[in-house]
């Protein structure tokens, strides 16, 4: 596997690559339809929904986004909890990670289909996208210590 590099996604109507679809990982059941809900409100329609389950792990994306719309729904998955978008324009892919972080949704991982990566194996692109995010954890400083108080 190779790292082709991040790109910062811009505020745009250009679409991203591959075929227009979402790609949900770790969505147990019960989730599943207030996502769905989360995407009427923000008003992103029409848009392919593959509920991905823990033994499709070894499968390559490219055979993953292949599968047809509500794959795998009403059933849980146990994979950490990602969200790969593919062919939704950059101000979709805002609006969601906006609308998704203001709903208190459980933290995801988050990926951008690229011509590399529709190649990998679903466990290793959940890999690099989980040591990419403990990377930047690392990076943040440290919240500051609160003032002591007077029974210090």
């Amino acid at each position: 596997m190779s790292d082709p590099g991040f790109e910062k996604i811009q505020r745009s109507d250009k679409r991203l690559f591959g075929p227009r679809k979402l790609l949900l990982c770790g969505f147990a059941a019960e989730a599943q339809p207030k996502f769905k809900s989360l995407l009427e409100v923000l008003g992103i329609v029409e848009l392919p929904l593959i509920w991905i389950l823990q033994e499709q792990s070894a499968d390559p994306i490219n055979v993953l986004v292949d599968l047809p719309d509500g794959w795998g729904a009403t059933q849980s998955s146990t994979l950490p909890r990602a969200i790969i978008v593919s062919r939704i324009s950059e101000n979709e892919l805002h609006q969601l990670m906006t609308g998704c972080r203001r709903a208190g949704m459980k933290q995801a991982l988050w990926a951008a289909l690229t011509p590399t990566s529709i190649q990998w194996p679903l466990q290793e692109l959940l890999a690099a996208l989980s040591a990419e995010h403990r990377a930047m954890s690392a990076r943040k400083p440290p919240a500051p210590d609160p003032p002591p108080s007077e029974a210090d």
